[in-house]
């Protein structure tokens, strides 16, 4: 039966429940009612092949509350005068929330609205954009409202996180809402309390003036000699990213690999140091401005993104070369290639020539489909070798 059910009216209510628009109204006060629904009714054929079934859809729906029918007098040359639905009304927002049972949620927001109200009126057009999204964060609301004019009190803080002293509000609370908090202090704080330069839940400290876990950098000396720490020996040393930028090494020539077990096992070198890289997050070796002047050795995995990293390393300093990213070294370990899971297809700008040939071979599955080889599978031997038979350029 193509025609409207008690069940299609309450759904036309719960869409709009759903894309927020019935809570929109208790912010905006803009209203939506009396509405009319979407009614599909018998035809005239019907009403005399299907009297009974008519009968029948009319009386469920007439014993529906919170909707008012529109009936009108039909008169049919077999079965007489008849009232049938013409319409179907939801004449006020109560009856719209009572039909979808969410009364209840309906109370729980305008209580948000009213504490918003009182505490963030600047808030208030974002609550009526984001209703639904409100209700799910009740139980955290006002303390989240507590948070944000914490911050207009203090603006760039310059403190930690864990620093902001509200009773009932956590380190872990602001961590775990900072997507929203953000939405909500850019909202309410002047412009000059905000970093602009800096995006993402990733950079929430930075952007509203707190401080920021310090970034720390891994690296060690390769050359004995040049141990930084009294007694000499190929030193792990760890620093964050300001001191290290401080930093103007004596080694001549930096390697940076990916994997920590390369890492600690790159042998000694003269004039040589190793940093412990991270994937793609080069932005912290950016403030060591006497890397510049050092050439720089990539060692990362043969597969796409080890090429993608290669060309944003390239990207901050001018003097990268590869190492072990060769065709030769990939064959030379064959019987050791893995499989990449998620390659990417980028154009790279930045790689050599012969970088990028093997680099497209990769990407277009050439020599096989998803094709890696892990830095960490390569043979300590042939890491050796490659070292000691490198002609290094001044």
């Amino acid at each position: 039966m193509s025609w409207t059910t008690p069940s299609d009216l309450r759904a036309q209510v719960q869409t709009l429940w759903d894309r927020g628009a019935l809570l929109s109204v208790l912010v905006t006060g803009r209203t939506l009612f009396p509405r009319r629904l979407t009614l599909k009714r018998p035809s005239s054929a019907e009403m005399s092949e299907r009297f009974e079934e008519v009968r029948q859809w009319i009386r469920k729906l007439g014993g529906m509350r919170h909707v008012r029918l529109e009936l009108r007098q039909v008169r049919h040359r077999v079965l007489g005068t008849n009232a049938t639905p013409q319409a179907a009304w939801v004449e006020t927002l109560e009856d719209a929330l009572a039909l979808i049972g969410k009364g209840g949620e309906a109370a729980r927001f305008r209580a948000l609205v009213e504490v918003t109200e009182r505490r963030q009126p600047l808030l208030l057009d974002w609550l009526a954009r984001h209703p639904r999204r409100v209700l799910t964060l009740a139980e955290v609301w006002e303390r989240l409202l507590e948070v944000v004019g914490w911050v207009q009190d203090h603006p760039a803080p310059g403190v930690y996180l864990r620093q902001v002293d509200l009773a009932g509000v956590h380190t872990k609370l602001i961590e775990a809402h900072r997507g929203v908090l953000a939405e909500l202090l850019d909202l309410t704080l002047p412009d000059a309390a905000i970093d602009a330069s800096v995006t993402g839940v990733g950079q929430f400290a930075r952007r509203y003036g707190f401080r920021d876990k310090p970034t720390r950098i891994r690296f060690r000396i390769l050359d004995p000699d040049q141990a930084l720490l009294p007694g000499g020996g190929v030193q792990d040393l760890t620093l964050d990213a300001d001191a290290f930028a401080r930093l103007d090494l004596a080694p001549g020539r930096v390697f940076i690999t990916e994997n920590e077990v390369n890492f600690l096992a790159f042998p000694p070198l003269a004039g040589a140091l190793v940093i412990f890289g991270a994937g793609y997050g080069f932005e912290m070796l950016r403030r060591a401005e006497w890397l510049a002047r050092r050439p720089i050795h990539y060692w990362g995995d043969i597969d796409t993104h080890g090429f993608a990293i290669l060309d944003q390393l390239r990207g901050l300093f001018a003097r990268v070369d590869s190492f072990l990213m060769d065709r030769d070294t990939l064959f030379a370990h064959e019987t050791l290639w893995g499989l990449e899971e998620r390659p990417t297809s980028s154009n790279l700008q930045r790689l050599t020539h012969e970088e990028q040939e093997l680099y497209h071979d990769l990407r277009s599955n050439r020599i096989r489909e998803n094709l890696r080889l892990e830095q960490e599978r390569i043979g300590f031997g042939w890491i050796a070798t490659r070292l000691q038979a490198r002609r290094w350029e001044a």
